[in-house]
């Protein structure tokens, strides 16, 4: 782990906080440190969810570094591209519910950290934004992938091509966000989806993500509904499923195992 990240686990959930103020900026140790730290909660059967939010009152995360780029180095720049792609693909790739909660400016790589959760969770005063060709860049984080999908071609190029800068509820209008809360409250409301998401079968949501993800890139409906038929049986392999029905049934909380 590093300093610049904080972790906190409570109950099924994993609460982590982006800690480099003032701006809550990436740089290698962090996002080393998400990767090492998703791929672990990944390997622990007692974390069904993660809520991500950045440290202060200010800023979710104002991305990279510009500093790293000022001596155009094209090394230095291969590197960051690498270390942004493997730690928010990890973030992708997490097997259970994974949360934004964006209390403040989430700009450039702080933005597509957001784009790479399931869920975002805006505070009403938070600005969003990928002004990377503002500076000559281009959002190397999965950002030019992840917004059109969210937000639509024309949406995801006024905010890459024109650098457009949108507010909370704008984004919320457009399907950036899943809601916007009052200052102060991401968090809190994050972690309450975060609980509802608990609730279910983690074997079962694993699945289901995967299934939800992989309508991104089926090439047909054939394709995607024969592996939710395939998944489905393969739920019968899991003891969560078992204790699912057996808990319904029952009249009875279930208590899931993630196995």
């Amino acid at each position: 782990m590093t300093d610049l990240l904080k972790y906190e686990k409570r109950g099924h959930i994993a609460l982590i906080t982006i800690n480099n103020p003032p701006a809550n900026t990436w740089n290698e140790e962090s996002l080393s440190g998400l990767k090492t730290l998703v791929e672990s909660l990944n390997a622990d059967r007692e974390i069904y969810a993660l809520v991500i939010t950045g440290q202060g009152e200010k800023f979710f995360s104002a991305g990279a570094d510009l500093n790293k780029f000022a001596e155009g180095d094209k090394a230095v720049a291969r590197d960051m591209a690498r270390y942004f792609g493997l730690a928010f693909e990890a973030l992708t790739n997490f097997r259970g519910v994974s949360i934004a909660a964006i209390n403040g400016y989430a700009m450039g790589g702080g933005l597509e950290c957001a784009l790479s959760c399931d869920l975002r969770v805006a505070e009403e005063q938070a600005q969003m934004a990928l002004p990377e060709a503002r500076v000559g860049l281009l959002p190397c984080a999965g950002g030019t992938q992840n917004l059109p999908w969210l937000v639509g071609e024309g949406w995801a190029k006024r905010l890459i091509l024109c650098g457009e800068r949108i507010k909370a509820d704008k984004a919320l209008e457009i399907g950036l966000v899943e809601e916007v809360v009052p200052t102060g409250k991401a968090l809190e409301r994050a972690l309450e989806l975060a609980e509802m998401a608990c609730q279910q079968s983690p074997s079962s949501i694993a699945s289901c993500k995967q299934l939800v993800m992989h309508a991104r890139e089926a090439s047909s409906h054939e394709q995607g509904w024969r592996l939710e038929r395939e998944l489905f049986v393969d739920l019968f392999d899991t003891e969560d499923q078992k204790e699912g029905v057996q808990a319904f049934l029952q009249k009875r909380t279930p208590d899931w195992k993630n196995r």
